[in-house]
């Protein structure tokens, strides 16, 4: 002790400061070293159960965070930009969006905002010519970047003067899009770059992080919104005053809260409505369109249709999530009930030796977080992977998303908080029992892991349930009777930069000819494309609204295979020239009149001519599978005057592709898809949630078998000697079979009534994803209770036959 005390007093106060730190700290840091290397050495010396916990818990844990990424980088993650916080977005009763005219009226007259501006998002096609290949972009006011506080990365950002009236085509690139199409090359500054066939001038590279202000997309290339009318110059919505297409968001000036700006527009919105009424508009639609009222809402996590279609979806993954990694924390803590009893005498030893009930406590608590610390470590790789799935399921061929998931800190704050949750939740009840030193334990039911496999059971139902309904939606969406055969039908999106006479048809005409095509037409709209046209008619003395409507030409219903009820189809006699007629579907007949029956059309306030009904065809699906099918008419193609784009269905039985685009005008735009796939992609959303709960509902039942096939072990180990006596004194195998069974059957029973309860209160929550059946569906719920009781009589049975197969005199001689 001299020595140390002569060295600590001879190097000086640095060395000594460090010294009492090392030996003040050392006290603290060695019990939890010890309980740490104690516990690594316990989980090697049973790899069987360290393995089963550690898994059960990574599945648990990485659902959950891979959930909650999800839902954080959609729904929670505030916009790339400086100080988000700050930004607003301007709404409105009725929508988002504004017209042109409301937006620049806006712009001009407002004096709440210290910057504003407008954006539309936008797909611009790259190729000119052929296929086509699209990337997603932005329209913009001029001082889009300047709200937003982005600076480019390359050249310079779009500014006021880059969006006028009769501007040329400028583009900034995004920050990705630069490195993945141009390698991040310096000299692309003045190239072109053509979009939708049109040249535009390449000034600048957005600053890299920035993906726009739509949340799920990447704005590859954002061009003024000026550039509408380069895009569509006979047909742009520059002028329109009832195109709603635009987004508008602002920061307010220092000092003007949410209600002040709110307050301020409300007095702007009537001056600025009234200088955009739109021309020849109907009574009743003046009196709406004046009776419309901006709002201020927050904008900091930007917009985004995908956290629109999701948003409760999400929230109700992410509540299954913790169901899920409840039934493994249940799991976990069975698991570790059955080894507190085999390690009951290795404790007892270590009482006797001095160490307290608490410092036993600690040393399971620290065994219980650091199988949930390792479960999570896995879990993290499990979620990357399952993010990698969940964007995967939400993006199809029409709607590619991007979603940056990649591991920062929220997602580990939140891995890490629940993975220490996850270890007390399930280790508290196990370290407490464990140290409870009692005798005459082998008599003891075990009460806490049966209550455990019963909230398994029950909490298991709950999902299998869910996966059921989701499953059941998903079906009824995919069997259902479309009213046309989407099967061998070859879609093809054509866009030409004009109209030339006679193409459309001398196309049509080509394809027809083509080996193998057994028919083929065009139409302005197919079907469950997720678009529509629609228009207000007036049929006799009475007046609809938003009845549907498409062009077709002649061979239409054929190709699809559509049957006609009565009438006919459109021929060569149906001509411009030609008194209109049209077709409708079983809806409209039933609805407005059939056959003969003439119905009228409303521009504004004006009727076109009269239409004559010649023909009437099934009824079918048009713009979703959710949606009721809509009185619909179809016009002929022949008929109409102008088109800005047509759609050609061919049915074939090979793929004439390659025949088909060598048919096509070389300067035409082609996207082609199928019937089949159309179809299946409009059931993004119920595909994801059919999956993820029938995924989610199957790993409850594996850990419910688990749980109870544990639980069923151990019960019979433990009652070795009482069942040895049984026998002994004459009890059959069969007798000893159908007790254990009993005790499964008393689990599976109560698990599954408290399972019940809980889900005929829950699924009314997902009643808005199902699709033709009730959110308490009794075929479902019985289906569900069947399977789960079949798989737990299983897990239980094994354990069962073991313990009537024993023989007594071994049960009797052990201790």
């Amino acid at each position: 002790m001299r020595k140390h005390a002569d060295i600590r007093r001879l190097a000086g106060p640095d060395f000594r400061r460090l010294y009492r730190a090392a030996t003040t700290a050392t006290p603290m840091l060695d019990p939890l070293l010890q309980d740490l290397r104690y516990s690594l050495r316990a989980l090697r010396s049973t790899p069987g159960f360290a393995a089963v916990a550690i898994l059960s818990l990574a599945l648990g844990i990485g659902a959950n965070t891979a959930i909650f990424s999800l839902l954080d980088s959609v729904m929670l993650k505030t916009l790339p930009v400086p100080h988000p916080e700050q930004l607003v977005r301007i709404t409105n009763l009725y929508q988002e969006y504004f017209t042109n005219p409301i937006w620049e009226q806006i712009r001009d007259r407002q004096d709440i905002f210290s910057s504003i501006a407008a954006f539309s998002d936008h797909r611009y096609n790259l190729a000119t010519g052929g296929e086509v290949r699209y990337v997603e972009g932005s329209r913009v006011s001029g001082r889009f970047f300047e709200t937003l506080g982005v600076k480019p990365a390359l050249g310079r950002i779009l500014t006021a003067s880059d969006d006028k009236p009769g501007c040329t085509g400028t583009a900034v690139l995004g920050y990705d899009f630069w490195q993945q199409a141009y390698g991040g090359r310096a000299d692309i500054l003045g190239q072109p770059i053509s979009l939708d066939g049109h040249p535009f001038s390449i000034v600048g590279v957005a600053a890299p992080g920035f993906f726009g202000l739509e949340v799920g997309k990447a704005a590859d290339v954002i061009t003024p919104i000026c550039t509408e009318a380069i895009i569509y110059p006979e047909n742009n919505s520059l002028d329109r005053r009832l195109d709603w297409w635009l987004y508008i968001i602002g920061r307010p000036k220092p000092g003007i809260s949410l209600a002040q700006a709110s307050a301020r527009l409300d007095i702007l919105t009537p001056q600025i409505l009234r200088e955009t009424i739109p021309p020849n508009v109907r009574p009743d639609v003046l009196s709406w369109y004046l009776g419309n009222r901006f709002q201020v809402a927050p904008a900091a996590n930007g917009i985004s249709s995908l956290r629109m279609a999701y948003r409760q979806a999400l929230l109700i993954l992410i509540i299954v999530g913790g169901v899920v990694l409840l039934i493994a924390c249940a799991n976990v803590a069975n698991l570790l009930l059955a080894r507190g009893a085999a390690r009951r005498k290795e404790l007892a030893i270590r009482m006797a030796l001095g160490s307290g009930r608490a410092r036993l406590i600690r040393q399971l608590l620290t065994e219980s977080l650091l199988l949930s610390l390792l479960g999570a470590a896995l879990g993290v790789l499990f979620a990357q992977w399952g993010d990698h799935l969940l964007v995967s399921l939400l993006s199809n061929s029409r709607n590619h998303v991007t979603l940056d998931l990649s591991i920062d800190a929220r997602m580990l704050a939140f891995t890490s908080a629940v993975a220490i949750l996850s270890g007390l939740l399930f280790g508290i009840a196990p370290a407490l029992r464990s140290t409870a030193m009692k005798r005459n334990t082998r008599g003891s039911r075990f009460g806490l892991g049966k209550a455990l496999v019963m909230a398994q059971v029950a909490l298991s139902l709950v999902l299998v349930v869910g996966a059921g309904l989701m499953l059941s939606t998903f079906w009824n969406l995919t069997s259902m009777d479309l009213g046309f055969n989407r099967q061998q039908v070859t879609l093809v999106r054509v866009d030409l930069p004009e109209r030339r006479a006679g193409v459309w048809q001398r196309t049509l005409e080509r394809i027809r000819a083509i080996p193998g095509v057994r028919s083929a037409s065009i139409s302005g709209v197919t079907p469950i494309a997720g678009n529509s046209w629609q228009a207000t008619m007036v049929v006799g003395s009475q007046h609809a609204d938003n009845i549907y409507i498409n062009s077709v030409s002649p061979g239409y219903f054929e190709t699809l295979g559509t049957p006609f009820v009565a009438g006919r189809d459109f021929n060569q006699h149906d001509t411009i020239e030609s008194p209109p007629v049209a077709i409708v579907n079983e809806t409209f007949a039933k609805r407005f009149g059939g056959l003969g029956t003439t119905y009228r059309t409303m521009t504004g306030t004006t009727l076109d001519p009269p239409i004559e009904i010649v023909g009437i065809v099934k009824d079918a699906k048009y713009r979703s599978l959710r949606q009721p099918v809509p009185p619909t008419t179809y016009t002929p193609d022949s008929q109409e005057k102008t088109r800005l784009f047509s759609n050609f269905e061919v049915r074939s039985d090979i793929n004439v592709i390659k025949t088909i685009k060598a048919a096509m005008d070389k300067d035409a735009s082609l996207q082609f898809t199928t019937l089949s796939k159309q179809v299946d992609e409009s059931l993004t959303r119920e595909r994801m949630l059919a999956t993820l709960s029938g995924f989610f509902g199957a790993l409850a039942l594996l850990l419910a078998t688990i749980g109870l096939y544990g639980v069923i072990s151990y019960n019979v180990a433990r009652r070795r000697n009482e069942i040895g006596i049984r026998m002994a004194l004459g009890a059959e195998q069969s007798r000893v079979l159908r007790m254990v069974l009993g005790e499964v059957a008393v689990l599976i029973f109560c698990g599954l009534a408290v399972g019940l309860a809980v889900t005929l209160g829950t699924t009314r929550f997902v009643s808005s994803f199902l699709y033709g059946l009730r959110p308490n569906d009794p075929i479902t719920i019985a289906s569900a209770a069947a399977v789960l009781a079949i798989v737990a009589v299983v897990a239980g049975y094994f354990p069962a036959r073991r313990a009537s197969r024993l023989d007594p005199m071994t049960a009797l001689r052990e201790e």
